[in-house]
């Protein structure tokens, strides 16, 4: 059972620079999600805030909820939110950090994550495909 974290901004997925992020809604995302999961033989379960503190106690409260493994697209907070990555860093599941633009190619502020040095890899430009792989990923380290 993987949990699929979205942050800030995800929401306006569809709405906020297209040409970026493309036409697709944060629905659309989350039901292909849950398709690949199906494919996968896993559930998969989304949620996305605009709210650090509930991406927080999410992280914190997945393993007790018998989540297995965290897809996490932090959207801005990757580059600054230190209480994340302790979050992250705090709990026992096998986190991949997915971004759907190439944030080493775009503005310089965004060429820094504090939050994936604490993840187990980290996937950038590849779309909603990075969804998809790291849900590969995660499904393979966790079948024994």
């Amino acid at each position: 059972m993987f949990l699929i974290l979205n942050g800030p901004n995800l929401n306006l997925l569809g709405k906020r620079e297209p040409g970026i992020y493309g036409s697709g809604t944060l629905e659309d995302l989350e039901r292909q999600c849950e398709e690949w999961g199906a494919e996968l033989g896993v559930s998969v379960t989304c949620h996305q805030s605009n709210f650090e503190g509930q991406l927080l106690e999410w992280v914190q409260q997945a393993a007790g909820q018998g989540f297995t493994g965290i897809v996490m697209n932090p959207g801005a907070l990757t580059h600054y939110s230190y209480a994340l990555r302790d979050a992250v860093a705090g709990q026992s599941l096998p986190v991949v950090e997915v971004h759907i633009s190439n944030v080493d190619a775009r503005e310089e502020f965004r060429h820094k994550s504090v939050t994936a040095a604490v993840c187990r890899g980290k996937i950038s430009g590849l779309g909603w495909a990075g969804y998809r792989f790291a849900l590969e990923f995660l499904s393979e380290l966790i079948t024994p």
